[in-house]
């Protein structure tokens, strides 16, 4: 088996997957289109899995160390009242880490750190992936090909890659929400770690950084394509007269920053997250809703379990199916209930819905929110030797 292979995306799941494959000896490019690494985004926050994903690629530590911890906080109605408390400490007792939260640039830094600066090739849209030598795979970009023995597609929802392996497949659709989102531009006084806010088919969440910044987002049920001249002024319209800190949230809050993303996601599962020689990672694989902040983690997940799927293969092609057969059960269930926590949580809109699904918080007991995040957060990476 041959040991070189070509990673197509450098995002948060592109740079993890060629970490793992140079920890077991392969020679690895990152092919990535975007024509400058400007780190554009806003926050995200990582639960236990994503964390110990990190570990196993060697830059658990290092993530750490700019991640602030999610202690406090949990989900309130838009007037603030509490329906449910997050209780981080339980959960750092149950799976040794808190979930963290960390800006999506900062965290992006921290992985393309981890890999030598001439395996990024940056400014290179790949137009094509040749897979007709079973040997060995073509990738091209512009007027270049790069030779191969594998490929990995982590170009995203929209990645042009799926397409070609699934020409019948559907590919993503929108899934009813549409998400604005930035970082504040200065500390704020907050009061929690994270916190989610729900109204009716709408939510206000924040992340806090160790810096004293944080990150917002506003999710909201609309049509896909719909944009606003003014992003910040239509999210103070929906959400200003919303309990603190939201304001202030808002305040902290430069126009121009503000980022504007529908929210796609993969309803159609994919046969399969590999054909022949490529793989498919992350959202290219398996794009989910993010109402269980999993899809980062899910990605990262992948990277782990495909390098060591390597690392004990005679060939390519067998790795590449125990991948698969790894992988794509345990990503579909996620996606799965990331749709489902999206129904019952932001979308929902009818108000007697709405007043069930609050009271039902209100009364649950105090461990029912730790054992959710458990059934996701709990898992165990293979090792990479």
């Amino acid at each position: 088996m041959g040991n070189s292979a070509v990673v197509i995306g450098g995002g948060i799941g592109g740079l993890a997957a060629a970490i793992g494959l140079r920890r077991i000896g392969w020679e690895v490019t990152v092919v990535e289109r975007a024509p400058v690494l400007d780190d554009a985004g806003a926050g995200i926050s990582l639960a236990a899995n994503g964390i110990r994903a990190l570990d196993a690629l060697g830059v658990g530590d290092e993530v750490r160390g700019a991640a602030r911890p999610q202690y406090t906080g949990g989900t309130r109605r838009p007037d603030g009242t509490w329906l449910a408390r997050m209780d981080g400490a339980a959960l750092e007792r149950a799976l040794g880490t808190p979930i963290v939260g960390i800006p999506r640039a900062a965290l992006h830094r921290l992985l393309r750190a981890a890999l030598p600066p001439e395996s990024l090739v940056v400014g290179a849209d790949v137009t094509s992936v040749d897979r007709s030598d079973p040997a060995r795979v073509l990738v091209g970009h512009g007027d270049t090909v790069l030779e191969a023995d594998l490929a990995v597609a982590a170009d995203g929802i929209a990645g042009r890659v799926r397409a070609e392996l699934f020409p019948g497949h559907p590919g993503p659709v929108h899934s009813g929400s549409t998400v604005l989102r930035a970082i504040t531009e200065h500390p704020v006084d907050l009061r929690s770690d994270f916190e989610v806010t729900w109204g009716r088919g709408a939510e206000f969440g924040h992340i806090a950084f160790t810096d004293g910044r944080a990150e917002w987002h506003a999710v909201v049920n609309s049509p896909a394509e719909v944009r606003h001249s003014d992003p910040l002024a239509e999210v103070r319209r929906r959400f200003g007269g919303w309990h603190d800190p939201i304001p202030a949230l808002l305040d902290a809050t430069r126009p121009d920053t503000v980022l504007h993303h529908d929210v796609g996601e993969l309803v159609t599962p994919l046969p399969s997250y590999a054909v022949g020689r490529v793989a498919l990672l992350g959202d290219a694989a398996h794009a989910m809703t993010p109402h269980l902040g999993q899809g980062a983690c899910q990605a990262l997940e992948d990277a782990v379990t495909l390098a060591a799927a390597l690392a004990g293969a005679t060939t390519v092609e067998s790795a590449l199916m125990r991948y698969d057969a790894e992988r794509r059960p345990r990503s579909r269930s996620v996606a799965r209930a990331a749709r489902q926590a999206g129904r019952m949580g932001q979308q929902l809109t009818h108000p007697l819905a709405v007043s069930l699904r609050n009271a039902a918080l209100r009364i649950a007991p105090s461990g029912t929110a730790v054992r959710m995040i458990l059934r996701h957060a709990d898992w165990t990476p293979p090792e990479l030797t």
